[in-house]
């Protein structure tokens, strides 16, 4: 009897083990501080301007271009997915070559065959509520904070496409069809992005909406600095040139990521699960609930 009874216990406790949560991995994701932003607001910019040195001053055309980056970008994702925690290094080559794959999609969609920048506009728009729609209706949650299963980030990822193709598509829409120019487009979004800022600290919207509202807009935002520095005068930019342009950028890019691997500000330290704010860590002692939409 005494067998059967420790026999039974042990059941019991392999069926309370096993019904817990296994984290395989860390976080995938850098927390959100300024150094963040920055690098985001760069990425989009070479996303821009390093697709238009590819096709147009290599000549490679949007075809080659667009497979080219594809084949890299599929590359560093591989790997990317492959690893249990952030690594800055993999994680920020990710959203460079994503920012690219990105603006080419709905370069190729205007250029190739001929779409016009409104509809592609709405079909991204359409495209990335969508991703929140599903991504939400099997995660209960779209905070980038919980990414740690294959399949929140591989939605986070869709999600991270959806926001360049869509930038891109927004931004040439209101700076060249709408002739709002690229330096009063940048100025714009740079205003929107204010507008979330103070909206989170003094209206106290949800954290993970101001979050991607931002993320949104800073596409459209780099994507008009970029264009409004590599762009001559006479198209209405500084005429600084897409190499020189894409160079600038990616030397602070990788400068920022050497110090953020050296550093590890940007390490999630954070007990998986545990809400983090718009901008820093400090804010998680909120409840899980500002956490999802």
């Amino acid at each position: 009897m005494k067998t059967n009874g420790f026999i039974n216990d042990k059941k019991k406790f392999n069926e309370v083990k096993s019904s817990q949560p296994i984290r395989k991995m860390l976080n995938k994701v850098p927390e959100i501080t300024v150094f963040f932003w920055v690098i985001k607001v760069l990425a989009t910019t070479v996303g821009e301007t390093a697709a238009d040195f590819l096709n147009s001053n290599l000549n490679l055309g949007l075809t080659i271009t667009t497979f080219i980056m594809s084949g890299l970008l599929m590359i560093t994702l591989f790997f990317q997915f492959k690893l249990k925690k952030y690594v800055p290094s993999v994680y920020w080559l990710s959203v460079v070559l994503i920012s690219v794959v990105g603006t080419l999609i709905t370069d190729n969609l205007v250029d190739h065959f001929g779409v016009p920048l409104e509809i592609t506009t709405i079909v991204f728009s359409v495209a990335l509520i969508a991703t929140f729609v599903v991504w939400y209706a099997n995660e209960k949650t779209l905070s980038i904070h919980s990414i740690y299963t294959t399949k929140r980030e591989a939605f986070y990822w869709s999600a991270i496409l959806f926001t360049f193709a869509l930038g891109t598509a927004a931004g040439d829409l209101i700076a060249e069809q709408l002739n709002l120019g690229y330096w009063k487009s940048a100025l714009m979004f740079a205003g929107l992005i204010g507008v979330v800022i103070f909206a989170f600290y003094r209206l106290k919207i949800n954290s993970v909406l101001a979050f991607w509202i931002a993320y949104i807009l800073t596409r459209p935002l780099g994507a008009s600095l970029g264009d409004f520095l590599s762009q001559s005068r006479s198209a209405g930019g500084l005429s600084l040139g897409t190499i020189d342009t894409s160079s600038i950028f990616l030397i602070a890019i990788l400068s920022i990521v050497i110090f953020l691997t050296i550093t590890k500000r940007d390490q999630n330290l954070i007990a998986i699960g545990e809400n983090i704010g718009f901008v820093t860590s400090s804010e998680s002692n909120e409840t899980e609930q500002t956490d999802n939409l």
